[in-house]
Order: C-alpha cells, then structure tokens, then sequence
C-alpha cells in the first residue's frame, strides 16, 4: 500500500458513523450485514447510511454484493489488514531499546 491510498482509508475512516459502519461489518464477518439491518443496527436513517456505505465502499474498506433487491456490506478484512500493516511496517526500526511486544 502506498501513502495516498493510506491516506484515502484513513480519510474514509474519520468519521464516528463510518468508523462504526466498519466496526459493526467486522463483527458480522463473511455474513455481512444488508443496508436495512446497518441502518437498524445503529439507528442511521437510510438517506445518510447510503452516503457513508459509498464513501467506505469507494476506499475499498467495504464491498458490497447485489441479493435480490437488497445489498449485502462486508467488511474487506484484507484491505483493513493492509492499513494496519502499512501503520506497523516499519514499527521499532529506530528504536534503540529492545523491541516490545508490539514490534
């Protein structure tokens, strides 16, 4: 993952609904969740759940798959797997102290 494709996650990420949008997915894991149920679940009325699904989707950090009339959301574990990677990366190289457990 490069720095602007970070960056377009992040962005994506920095809103409480969208951060709670992916939270909620993740929880669900490969079932998922239709638009109707994320809406219910978090009490988003449905105009503004659509503009926040798009933004997600549109970073990758979401994916979404036709079911009759209905849109089932996943979370793209791998693509959130990414972003954290991209985070640790480098985690520790300068440090001078033995690594921690996190490194």
């Amino acid at each position: 993952m490069n720095q602007k494709e970070a960056v377009s996650k992040f962005d994506a990420l920095a809103s409480e609904l969208r951060l709670d949008i992916v939270k909620l997915l993740v929880q669900f894991g490969d079932d998922g969740l239709v638009a109707g149920e994320i809406s219910l679940q978090l009490a988003i009325p449905p105009t503004n759940l659509s503009f926040h699904l798009k933004t997600l989707t549109h970073a990758g950090l979401v994916y979404v798959e036709q079911e009759g009339r209905f849109q089932r959301y996943r979370a793209n574990t791998s693509a959130l797997m990414s972003l954290v990677g991209y985070l640790m990366e480098k985690c520790c190289d300068k440090q001078t102290k033995p690594k921690t457990e996190l490194c």
